[in-house]
Order: structure tokens, then sequence, then C-alpha cells
């Protein structure tokens, strides 16, 4: 989950550093450091617990010389509270002359600890990283060349990890490792860059080569050598970041997730993009050559947190227009439980970062089983993309604020056209309803537009309730999965009590929790279509409503039937009954964004979380 990021080359150090934590602080932010070599003074380190300001701070009032070699890390706590002594850099040898930051969980530093106090090592921190830094401190003292001492050290770790390291004797060379952690390479003129990724230096260059699993780089300014753990040199894999700088901007915007709210219909028309033609049809060129698409017989969606809501609502789509039998798995669960896969299983796996290791080790586990493997992915070069047998980019662009939003529709999205492309492909509807569902599609930039605009209204709902002290969300078909959804959101911001049930769920036990005052926030279903749930659920709002509860409604516009009943109404503008989802989540993102603005906390970087969670 940490941000990294490492620089050589004739910009200040600093700077780039600095920077480059800025746009990776939504990785983790219990602490920051950096270490700097200079050629005169050696190696200079500065960390503090915090937020990126209070290392800056530190910097203010203690300068280090700058150079033009450097480290620098974001944290997100793992072992050792987030303190100074615990944030990294961390220091090795007798004389502190190396200096390593880590991404990950060493899973067997205790034994390695063990070992090194039994030989005199004294530690600082209580990190499992603080292991990693005396090893090869130690080492090199032994083989004199830190490459050689780096890498015996790597192939002892287990667990999941990214290091880089730098050490004053070898003034000119970064050197890092990947294991189950992401690492990304950024090449520049006479520099280079290192990140958990592309945003650590993407202000700088748009240039990249992600860096596979057991790989070590060796970075200087001027040139740049991979090799897997063995020490065989691996050839680099080039690609361009298709955004800048600015996308990871605030834009003017009082929060990135103010902005990122905004981007919605902009991440949704991007997602579609050149994969659904103007009369409604849809030819996935990912599917290219995956000869297996038209074997499988199942379909598996593995995901975690707000990825895995965004897959329960391609389910709907999956079974309903491609006729294949579909579950969805929470990736942290999915193979500890000898799941039944074979080679006629499509498994979909959904990750914003690419970098989730939950889903990751799900996804290996799958191919492991004869599974073919589709990614639903934000991220350029991510780790999922490459280990799948295709990949759908969602084209969200940066999504810096840790809750997600935009992502998540463009997820649902992407999600939805690999269930029209499956339909088409099996036959599995007839054409025209299929190009009818496809221009309904198209239109959801443009009514996304639309539910924002009623931003102001949904604030003011939230400031009236932002002493609430519990709210309860409701839905039905893929308005559960949006309920579930709206009520994570308000967990993540607002640090209150918010669960999400199943409507129909509601007189077997929820009904319970209903007492008089109790907001109760309804995803109301269309009213049209002949297999509609709306009387359903305008029956559950009439029976939470006699029990004293506060009912907010999200619902179709023209839906008068709900307007008789719900204490205040948001509308959303007609669509595919399915469609609707990108919708109607988007009043219930604002309201947990605005609730938690009214209550004076940080949105964008909520307490204990990470944006990409690259640990089990």
């Amino acid at each position: 989950m940490c941000g990294i990021v490492g620089y050589v080359g004739p910009k200040s150090t600093l700077d780039v550093l600095l920077g480059g934590l800025k746009r990776l602080e939504y990785r983790g932010y219990d602490s920051a450091g950096v270490s700097v070599i200079d050629a005169k003074v050696g190696l200079q380190t500065r960390k503090r617990a915090g937020k990126l300001g209070a290392l800056i701070e530190e910097l203010e009032q203690n300068p280090l010389q700058d150079a033009h070699i450097g480290i620098g890390h974001t944290r997100w706590a793992t072992h050792g509270a987030p303190n100074d002594v615990n944030a990294h850099p961390h220091l090795g040898g007798d004389h502190h002359k190396l200096s390593l930051i880590h991404n990950g969980i060493i899973e067997n530093f205790s034994e390695l600890k063990a070992e090194l106090l039994n030989q005199g090592v004294q530690f600082s921190s209580e990190t499992d990283s603080e292991v990693a830094a005396h090893l090869i401190a130690r080492e090199f003292e032994k083989t004199k060349d830190l490459t050689s001492a780096f890498r015996n050290v790597v192939n002892r770790l287990e667990g999941a990890f990214t290091l880089l390291c730098i050490h004053e004797d070898q003034p000119d060379l970064i050197l890092a490792a990947r294991r189950n952690s992401p690492l990304v390479i950024g090449l520049g003129e006479g520099e280079n860059f290192l990140g958990s990724d592309v945003a650590a230096f993407v202000a700088h260059t748009k240039r990249a080569v992600s860096v596979g699993q057991d790989e070590i780089v060796e970075l200087r300014k001027d040139s740049v050598k991979v090799t897997n753990f063995a020490g065989t040199e691996v050839a680099l894999s080039e690609f361009t970041v298709d955004w800048d700088a600015s996308a990871a901007s605030k834009g003017g915007w009082p929060s990135f997730m103010a902005k990122e709210i905004a981007d919605q219909p902009q991440a949704v028309g991007d997602t579609l993009m050149g994969r659904l033609r103007s009369d409604g049809s849809v030819k996935l060129k990912e599917f290219a050559g995956f000869d297996a698409i038209s074997q499988i017989d199942r379909i598996i969606i593995i995901a975690c947190g707000t990825a895995a809501y965004a897959g329960e609502v391609t389910k709907y789509a999956l079974e309903k227009w491609a006729k294949i039998p579909t579950s969805v798995e929470l990736a942290h669960e999915f193979r500890y439980r000898d799941p039944i896969v074979n080679e006629k299983t499509l498994v979909i796996a959904i990750s914003q970062s690419g970098e989730t290791m939950d889903t990751l080790m799900a996804t290996r586990y799958a191919k492991e089983k004869g599974a073919k493997v589709l990614a639903i992915c934000n991220t350029q070069g991510a780790t999922l993309a490459r280990e799948s047998d295709a990949v759908l980019y969602t084209h969200a662009g940066p999504e810096v604020a840790v809750a997600s939003t935009k992502a998540f529709t463009a997820q649902i999205t992407a999600g939805q056209l690999v269930a029209l492309s499956l339909a088409w492909l099996r036959s599995a509807m007839p054409a025209q309803q299929l190009k009818d569902v496809g221009q309904e599609l198209l239109k959801l930039p443009r009514q996304i537009e639309q539910v924002l605009q009623q931003g102001k209204k949904v604030k003011e709902l939230a400031i009236e309730l932002k002493d609430a002290k519990s709210v309860l969300f409701l839905g039905r078909n893929v308005g559960f999965p949006i309920a579930m959804e709206g009520a994570l959101k308000l967990k993540e911001l607002a640090y209150i009590h918010a669960e999400g049930f199943a409507a129909g769920e509601l007189k077997h036990g929820p009904i319970a929790l209903i007492e008089q005052g109790q907001p109760v926030i309804v995803v109301v279903p269309s009213p049209k279509g002949e297999d509609s749930l709306h009387s359903k659920v305008v029956s559950n709002i009439q029976e939470i409503k006699a029990r004293g509860a506060r009912v907010i409604a999200v619902a179709e516009e023209g839906d008068a039937e709900v307007t008789k009943y719900a204490d205040q109404v948001f509308f959303i503008p007609a669509t595919h009954p399915y469609l609707a989802a990108q919708l109607s989540v988007v009043p219930l993102q604002i309201f947990a964004s605005e609730l938690a603005s009214a209550k004076g906390l940080d949105v964008d970087q909520p307490r204990n979380l990470a944006k990409s969670v690259t640990v089990e």
C-alpha cells in the first residue's frame, strides 16, 4: 500500500521526491521520509510521522544538502506503530551508510531478525523493513558490491515486497526489487525514476516500464538494467502513460473526491469510446484472439470492496443478456475454499489499481486451475493486466481520493460492455434488443451530468444529517449492490454506522433496526418493465415509514408513487433498469462526501485506509 519514489538525475532530487510523494500520498499517509546522497555530505535522511506536510516542515527546519539521487516513502503502517521511528527510510549497517524503503510485508522477518540479533545488530524500529536494511548492509560488507549483496538478500526474503535501496559508497545507483508488490520505472533523458505507480513521475516523463515478478532494477541516470532474481537480464517492455500530471490535480475543486465525482461523465464516456458504435452494437477488440471466450459455461467475478459491488451489478447483465451463470466472489475468500474452476470457466478480475494483492492471488489460483482470466483495470502496465489473458482498461484516468467513485462507475460500464459483447458472440438475445441497450449506454455520460446537477440539494441533506449515528440503505436488483456501495462510502468517509440491505430481506430481520427518525436511503427501481420490482420496494418504504423512518429515495423521474411516501426524493433520468446503477450511485457518493465534509473530515484521505491494498 505504501507509496515509493526514486530518482537519479540532474534535477533537484528533493523536488522530484516530494512532488512524487504528494501524488502518491493516497497510498498511505501515516508517515513520510526521504534519503538523498550528496558527494560531500554523504547519506542524509529525514522522516516524520503524519502526513506529508509534517515531513516538509521537518525539511524546512532541518534542511538537507540537495543532491541528484534519492528515495522517498509515504507509509501505510503494517509492522509497528505510525511514529517517527518506524517511518521509512530505514538505515542499515553500523555506520548507517545504507538507506532502504519498503512496500509490503516480509513474512519471514522474525527469523531473519533473530539471526541478526544473535550477531549483535541493534534495531531502531519495530518494522520488518529494517531487517532487510541491516541484511543488505552486512552482506555488502562481505561482497563489496551492492548489487550482489542486494540480490543475495532479496532471494532470502518471503512475502510481498518492493524494496528501494541506496548506499553512499555507490552514490550513482538505486537498486530495486519486486515480488507481489507494484513497481514501475520512468525513463527520461539523462535521468530515470522509480515509483509504486506512474503518478510518482508522470510530471517528468510519460515513458514507463513495468517491473515483473521477482525482478531487480539497477537504476542510474543514463542506464536501466533489469534482471530476474537469478541474475539473468530481462528485456524492457516500454509503454506510454496516457494522462498527464494535471489529471491528478484538484483543478480548483475542494477535494479530489469532488473532482472525481464530477469526472464520471467523462470516465464512463472514455470507457465506452471505440467499443460501442453509434447504432448500439458492440465488439471488443480485447476479445480478439481470445478463442476460449466462446467455450465458457460459467463466469466467476473476483474483486474486493467497491470493485466487488461493481461485479455484483455486472452479474445481472451477464446472466440476463449473455445467459451465462455468474457468481461474484470476494477475492480474499475465493482461493481458500477450494472453488470449482476449470478450462470452461471465465474469471473476470476487477481492480482499479491492478495491484490488489487478494485479487492477484485469486487470479493466479484460477489460472493454475485452467480458467481464462479477463481483467477490468484502470492502470496501464499493472500486474493484473499483465498476468491476465485479456484486459479491458476502463480509461477513468487517475483516481486520487482513497474512496473510489469514478473508477466504480467505469468498472460497471466495462462489465456491461463485456456482457453485451458476450451476448453478441453467443447470439443470446435478438440483435435489435442488444442494440437498444447499447444505445441506452451511449446516453449515460449526459444522464450522469443531469444527476450531478442535484448536488446542491444532496449537500443540504448531508449537512442536515451530519450528526446521524446510523444510516441504512435499501435496494433490489442492481439497486442492492448500489445500496451496499452507498453504505460503504458513508463508512469510509464519515465513520458512522451504515448498512446496505436487500429490500426483500427487510421483514426477515433488518426492520428491527427501524426507530423514530432513522434515516433510510432507498434505491427505487423503475416502475417500467414487465419484471419491475417497483411496487414491492414502494411497499417496503411504506413499512419503514409506518415505523418512524425518515425515507430518502433515489428514483426515476416522474415516479409519482414514491413521492407520496418518501420524505425526500432525488430523481435520475429514465434508462434501462440495469444501467440505472451508474446513475443512482451518484447521489449516494455526493451524500457521503458532503456529510464527511460537514463533519470536518478529510474526504480524500480517510483514516486507516489506503488506495491500493497490496498486502493480504
